[in-house]
């Protein structure tokens, strides 16, 4: 790779995790119930990557993922009902600790390896696990008070925690799930989990009632587009067309953009300032990261 690729793809990245990072944004402008925005989104973002395949004249290969559909599916709903859950975070308590919450899902991974894949656990990434943990600990206590007094936000900052961790968890799930999807091309891959994820919640939007039509402003509309086309087809085709050609380890450092910028929004846009303590737990979260990702 010459250097003027390297650095269109690592530019390239960059935008992609600034585009992520600022989710949590337009989730809290949208008055929508979770699972509907989640629903909107998979749709939303599997037709644009079609349609972005179709112009660099490519063309979804469904025998590419026929032996892998019942993985396809399974990850493809975990995707939606993860989103539900990150959404739901961002109601409850502040988009940075939301954000932080979420991004504990390597420290899930790591501990969870050993027991599916007999990985082994380095003295260096136990710390750094311990690391995140603690972190994560003065983010979710240390910053509920500000979390609670923050305006607009519904009480309960454990809730938010809670929910945050809880998509966490799933998208450790997706991402081990994704170890069985090697062969799958990138983009078949995304495209037909993102439409999984929005078929998925069907039935469970059936169920809560929330599938019907809904008032919404013009402002509103473009935020709900925004969410579909930009932050997830736009972002995951700059993400998904850099990251295969940039090293690993930079790819991953790239990566904790997403919650730096979300931190940063929270306090400077929304003004959901953490506290000293929740502050020290960010940095001890993605430093730990940041070390993690550099083994």
């Amino acid at each position: 790779m010459t250097e003027s690729n390297r650095k269109q793809q690592t530019l390239a990245l960059v935008l992609s995790m600034v585009i992520f990072g600022t989710i949590g944004i337009c989730r809290r402008e949208l008055p929508l119930p979770s699972d509907v925005i989640a629903f909107t989104r998979g749709i939303l973002g599997s037709v644009f990557l079609v349609l972005a395949m179709k112009a660099s004249c490519r063309s979804l290969s469904f025998t590419a993922v026929k032996g892998s559909l019942p993985f396809l599916i399974i990850s493809g709903a975990m995707i939606g009902f993860n989103w539900i859950l990150l959404f739901e975070a961002y109601n409850y308590t502040t988009v940075a600790v939301a954000t932080l919450c979420y991004y504990m899902q390597p420290v899930i991974v790591l501990l969870v390896s050993p027991i599916l894949f007999r990985e082994r656990i380095t003295p260096r990434k136990a710390v750094c696990a311990a690391v995140a943990v603690l972190g994560m600990v003065l983010v979710s206590g240390a910053g509920s008070a500000g979390a609670a007094g923050s305006a607009g936000l519904q009480s309960g900052n454990t809730r938010g925690v809670l929910l945050g961790l809880g998509a966490a968890a799933l998208y450790a799930a997706v991402v081990l799930l994704n170890k069985k999807l090697k062969d799958v091309p990138v983009y078949e891959k995304t495209t037909v989990q993102l439409f999984m994820a929005a078929a998925a919640l069907i039935p469970y939007m059936m169920a809560q009632g929330t599938l019907h039509t809904y008032q919404l402003g013009t402002w509103q509309i473009i935020l709900l587009l925004m969410l579909g086309i930009v932050h997830t087809g736009i972002a995951y085709v700059l993400y998904f067309g850099a990251v295969g050609k940039l090293p690993v380890q930079t790819s991953a450092l790239l990566g904790y953009i997403d919650p730096i910028t979300a931190v940063l929004l929270s306090a400077l846009v929304l003004h959901e300032a953490l506290t000293p303590s929740g502050v020290a737990g960010a940095l001890l979260i993605i430093g730990a990261l940041v070390v993690h990702s550099r083994e």
